[in-house]
């Protein structure tokens, strides 16, 4: 539990891995700084990749087996941003199915307001002054929005919180990391990411772009020890080299706040009146 005067960072992610992709940058960061780091992952991610790429349902794919590999993987990575608390709330992966039969109770289906009451005990038990999630208006994954919205409904109804952001990862950042790819000789060039809409408005919505580049090595080693999900892949191969520099910044959108703080900023606890 935190002191009152204790600045603290909760991040609320749906599965392991994203808190490293999307959010390593800032929480190894902001745990260099002294600030006490918590991170709270939903499900256990157990139906993601198994063995050799399979997927839920293929041969080899055993869900308990891939949340245990996972899980591991998880630790290892929060070792390595130096993340103080990881808290797991146990819910079942919905998986990527955005229609027709899914498995019952999956995390998806849980009511809004009973995650949002157990995120929402979290932050009465860590009084994080900032919280970091999704941006529930890019549907990635069902996992993800849900997180969000959740998210945002125990910070408002806590009240403790005093900015919630969302990550930010906009048309200009996956282009990036595509051109980076085409460098390396990992990707071609005319095989550009295919963006939906939502993705390709929000770089207009960034608020706040925080410097990671002192920190990209244990961004990067913590990205690294998602070996299951990205082996073999031309992701891993990438990470595996030079980082590209895009990775060295973190951009986010500030969607709820009560600090006041003028915007556009380049520190996520900018305003808050216990900033060391």
């Amino acid at each position: 539990m935190a002191s009152p005067q204790e600045l603290v960072l909760m991040a609320v992610h749906a599965h392991p891995g994203p808190e490293s992709t999307n959010t390593g940058g800032i929480l190894a960061h902001y745990a260099r700084q002294g600030v006490r780091v918590v991170l709270v992952t939903c499900t256990d991610g157990e139906l993601g990749a198994g063995p050799d790429g399979a997927g839920p349902g293929q041969q080899g794919h055993d869900p308990s087996a891939v949340a245990e590999t996972r899980l591991a993987e998880l630790r290892e990575a929060c070792g390595h941003l130096g993340v103080h608390h990881l808290e797991r709330l146990g819910y079942l992966d919905s998986g990527m199915t955005d229609g027709g039969p899914r498995r019952p109770e999956a995390f998806r289906d849980v009511p809004e307001e009973s995650v949002a009451e157990r995120i929402g005990a979290l932050i009465e038990r860590y009084h994080p002054q900032v919280v970091v999630t999704y941006d529930p208006e890019v549907h990635y994954h069902p996992d993800h929005t849900h997180a969000a919205l959740a998210t945002l409904r125990a910070a408002r109804e806590t009240g403790i919180p005093a900015k919630v952001y969302s990550v930010a990862l906009g048309a200009a950042y996956w282009n990036e990391i595509h051109d980076a790819a085409v460098r390396e000789g990992l990707r071609e060039a005319g095989d550009k990411p295919r963006l939906s809409a939502e993705t390709q408005w929000v770089d207009g919505r960034i608020t706040t772009t925080v410097d990671v580049a002192t920190v990209l090595a244990r961004k990067q080693a913590a990205i690294l020890a998602h070996a299951s999900q990205i082996r073999g892949t031309w992701i891993e191969r990438l990470f595996s080299r030079e980082m590209p520099a895009v990775l060295g910044r973190e951009s986010y959108i500030r969607t709820w706040d009560r600090s006041g703080s003028p915007l556009p900023d380049q520190d996520l606890f900018a305003g808050i009146t216990d900033r060391v």
